[in-house]
């Protein structure tokens, strides 16, 4: 049986170690997308509850997690520049 992790800030939500490393790319890909700008760490709390509830619903694309992170503050990007 594979192991799961849980996130006790989204109760109910257990990834698996691919989707769970998956999600951590997308994260990292939209703080660099933030890197120059100071943002407060409720931002990056904001960004990860995002990718987790993107991934809830069955999303594993990181670029898709992370684009969907990033609007959801109102950031518009491209994630096929990066």
């Amino acid at each position: 049986m594979a192991a799961t992790i849980a996130f006790p800030e989204c109760p109910g939500r257990c990834f698996d170690a691919e989707t769970t490393a998956l999600m951590c790319e997308a994260l990292d890909k939209s703080c660099q997308m933030l890197r120059g700008s100071t943002q407060p760490d409720s931002i990056r709390e904001t960004i990860a509850k995002r990718i987790i509830e993107a991934a809830g619903r069955g999303e594993r694309d990181p670029n898709s997690l992370c684009e969907a992170a990033l609007s959801s503050i109102g950031i518009r990007r491209n994630m096929a520049d990066l």
